[in-house]
């Protein structure tokens, strides 16, 4: 049976329950290794939840590691001193509802593209500081059987414009008690992978997120300042990169590629260990629940996503996230020099764009839905691209994602 049968057909079989263990099953099928890096890193397979309200408690993250997930990125904390402190408390917002609703493409690359996106007044973790670090490690302890990589994430203090000083108590205390964690659950035979947490709204203030120098200082200080703290040599610290420009359908994507170069051309304690990108678009004009400017996503977001890293030359290990709603939109991705992949509005699809159906425990999650259809969908699905891609080039069998990522974003 060729390959694009076994797909068709695997789809079908397995709407019923995915194989156990996954990567196995598609190593021995199909002669791909789904083997990945998270910041350096080594994961299961390079699927994993952005960071937000699908990974604020324990249950969500327990729903994860049984689906197979390779990773999750735990709902951003709020930095905080010693004494509590909290620059950027005005993200501690206890709203969980969200909404989904689908969205249009307005750029040329996706004009018309039917697409969805997902709407939520709640930014960064409510609850206490302490109440953070019990809920990291118990999704530490989760995600080891099933070796899942748990990622914290923080928003540390960001100076705004005309402001000089930077908060570091906020960045040592934070950093240091999320370390003690995760020694405690590793035993310190690993670096702690952490993302800084930028935004498209930063702390609600409109103007202060569209100051273009203020935000490329943020790039340059922020590594060094985490790689200064006590722990900071045991620190993997990933840079979230936010979609700068609140000009809806805005084709001109220069600053976004600068934003990635200044990242790139940082080197020694400035540098960061490995980059996200790129997070959400911001509409200015849009209302919700009484708020006026909400973040949006869809496809003018992974249009503008890969434009912009078309455009860059980052040697910076890269964790994608933006409109991941197919397999086929991953790989656009790893054509662009990415390990790993981080979704979000994909597992609060409606029922009906999944064909996963059913009343086992396995089939009651979203997430285990997702990997079916990001994996096994016969058109969009992400083993159709890869199995093309090796087909074309006539790669060898078991290469691995960053293998695959190397050769596919290489210079031409």
């Amino acid at each position: 049976m060729d390959w694009r049968s076994r797909i068709a057909e695997d789809y079908l079989r397995f709407a019923s329950g995915l194989p156990c263990p996954l990567e196995d099953y598609i190593l021995d099928t199909y002669h791909l290794s789904l083997a990945s890096e998270y910041a350096r890193l080594p994961i299961k397979n390079p699927f994993g939840k952005a960071s937000g309200q699908l990974s604020l408690n324990a249950n969500q993250v327990a729903r994860d590691a049984e689906a197979g997930l390779g990773f999750v990125v735990l709902k951003t904390l709020i930095a905080q001193d010693e004494l509590g402190g909290q620059s950027m408390k005005a993200w501690a917002i206890p709203a969980t509802k969200m909404t989904v609703e689908e969205i249009i493409g307005t750029r040329s690359g996706v004009r018309g593209e039917r697409g969805w996106t997902v709407t939520w007044k709640g930014r960064g973790w409510s609850d206490t500081f302490e109440a953070y670090l019990t809920f990291f490690g118990e999704s530490l302890e989760i995600g080891s059987p099933s070796t899942m990589l748990v990622v914290p994430s923080v928003k540390y203090h960001l100076p705004k414009p005309g402001e000089s000083e930077w908060r570091v108590k906020e960045y040592e205390y934070t950093t240091s008690r999320l370390f003690d964690v995760w020694r405690n659950h590793h035993g310190g035979k690993l670096p702690m992978p952490i993302e800084k947490d930028f935004s498209p709204t930063l702390a609600g203030d409109q103007s202060f997120s569209s100051q273009r120098e203020t935000i490329l200082r943020w790039l340059h200080a922020v590594p060094r300042i985490v790689h200064e703290t006590s722990h900071g040599t045991e620190i993997r610290l990933g840079m979230k990169l936010f979609n700068a420009s609140q000009n809806r359908g805005d084709e001109i994507d220069d600053f976004q590629v600068e934003m990635l170069a200044t990242c790139e051309a940082a080197h020694g304690l400035s540098r960061a260990d490995f980059l996200i990108y790129g997070n959400r678009l911001f509409d200015p004009n849009k209302s919700y629940e009484s708020t006026t400017g909400v973040a949006y996503g869809g496809p003018d977001l992974s249009d503008r996503n890969l434009s912009v890293l078309s455009k860059s030359h980052l040697t910076a290990p890269l964790s994608a996230t933006g409109n991941i709603i197919t397999g086929k939109i991953a790989f656009e991705y790893l054509r662009r020099g990415a390990t790993t992949f981080q979704m979000h509005t994909l597992f609060q699809l409606p029922d009906s764009e999944f064909d996963m159906r059913g009343t086992s425990p396995q089939m009651r999650t979203r997430t285990a839905r997702a990997m079916h259809r990001l994996l096994f969908h016969p058109q969009d699905g992400f083993l159709t691209a890869l199995s093309e891609a090796k087909e074309k080039w006539n790669w060898p069998d078991e290469l691995s994602i960053p293998g695959i990522a190397k050769i596919l974003s290489r210079p031409s």
